[in-house]
């Protein structure tokens, strides 16, 4: 479990404190309007309670040589209208102008910085925790704030001067939403109600071995159903010519990862072979139709994008009886209609279960959204890659960055306990 500092452990009254938070959001190419803000929606519990302080905001959008990298105007119009509040913007990150801007601050008052990903040491400059701490925007920043809150668990598993730069330089702690974040998932991943479950899919074929090798490993699930991508190659190495088609697919979406996540692979499926549950029949694509096949009935050249009927039924009923469930990826083509059953059938046997449903992020998470599910799950990640790294047991060094700064300046910023 994490060890880090949250709210609830510094006095942010009167303080300036810098907020990174991940508002990063879909947006229509013509118009550049949001097309989703879950994500601009999530930062406002934190927001909420630096009530009394004074905010900077540290925001992306996209990447450069992206449709949508854009400036973050539109962001902090959009977190106003949310938040019910002004939102002031600048054009500029450290510079001569956000200086001005942020001196300007009163209690209360939230700033919102240009894209930091405008800036070249942002994207360019790589090392440790002290390397980034000598970028220019971390040493202009750290220079006037008080506080530095991490916020954005989508990006946890990035290093880069606005995650961990500000480690060493001031006290850095974590946001609600990184702290609800941290705990739903630590809640599964520790104590989990049994049976647990782990149910891995999609094309990422490499990160679910390494979270079903992670998870079976260090005893979190009983048993791992593999779907999409991940089945196709497990029923491939279990013995079953799944067609050149197939087996091809899996090697170019693989590419350098291919031989390693090979052998990961076999290791689980020799030393789990009663805990790892394939697929009794696959869908396929044979001339535009769905067509369900039973193990015994391939290889087939044509692909392989969803799983069958009977094996969809038989996770299904499995999800159902389980006390905890993780769940990543898609189970097929979602996308196509004919070959979405796995996916939607899974996902509404998560939200019917007695059980603690964990949805990772990416597809997972806008799929829960797509179909009105989030309510009727445990937990649903903003995360996408940080959520999937965290499970599968890696090191998040936005999480890791506020565990060594908590270990220097908690004696400095941990509020009494109260004597009562």
């Amino acid at each position: 479990m994490a060890r880090v500092l949250t709210l609830d452990n510094v006095n942010v009254e009167g303080k300036t404190v810098i907020v990174r938070v991940d508002i990063n959001s879909p947006m229509a190419p013509a118009t550049n309007t949001f097309l989703d803000d879950t994500r601009i929606k999530a930062i406002i519990p934190t927001l909420n309670r630096l009530s009394k302080a004074k905010v900077i905001i540290l925001a992306h959008q996209s990447r450069p040589g992206k449709y949508d990298f854009t400036s973050t105007l539109g962001h902090s119009r959009e977190l106003g209208r949310l938040l019910g509040r002004q939102i002031k913007w600048v054009d500029d990150i450290y510079g001569p102008k956000a200086m001005d801007a942020i001196e300007q601050l009163q209690d209360g008052q939230i700033l919102m910085l240009n894209n930091v990903r405008m800036d070249e040491q942002e994207m360019s400059v790589c090392g440790d925790f002290s390397t980034l701490s000598k970028t220019k925007m971390v040493q202009a920043l750290s220079g006037i704030a008080d506080i530095f809150v991490n916020d954005a668990f989508a990006c946890a598993h990035r290093s880069t001067a606005s995650i961990t730069g500000f480690t060493h330089e001031i006290p850095c702690v974590a946001g609600e939403l990184m702290g609800h974040e941290i705990r739903m998932i630590d809640s599964a991943l520790d104590n989990p109600q049994r049976p647990c479950l782990a149910i891995l899919g999609g094309i990422k074929v490499d990160d679910s071995v390494t979270v079903a090798d992670n998870m079976l490993r260090q005893g979190i699930a009983d048993d791992v159903w593999v779907t999409g991508g991940v089945a196709n190659m497990m029923v491939e190495l279990s013995g079953v010519e799944i067609g050149d088609l197939n087996h091809n697919f899996l090697v170019n979406e693989l590419g350098d990862n291919y031989h390693s996540t090979v052998e990961t692979a076999k290791s689980l499926l020799a030393d789990f072979p009663d805990k790892i549950h394939l697929p009794v029949d696959l869908a396929a694509n044979i001339e535009d139709n769905r067509v369900d096949l039973l193990i015994d009935d391939l290889p087939v050249e044509a692909p392989l994008i969803d799983l069958g009927i009977q094996s969809t039924i038989a996770v299904s009923t499995a999800i159902k009886n389980a006390g905890t469930i993780i769940l990543n990826g898609p189970a097929g083509v979602f996308e196509l209609p004919d070959f979405s059953l796995g996916t939607i059938e899974i996902l509404n046997a998560c939200a019917e279960t007695d059980g603690y449903a964990v949805m990772g992020g990416g597809h997972t998470a806008t799929l829960v959204m797509k179909y009105d599910l989030a309510s009727k799950m445990g937990h649903v990640s903003t995360g996408g890659g940080a959520s999937l790294d965290y499970i599968a047991g890696r090191t998040l060094p936005g999480i890791a960055s506020l565990e060594a700064s908590a270990k220097q300046f908690a004696v400095e910023i941990t509020k009494p306990v109260d004597p009562q």
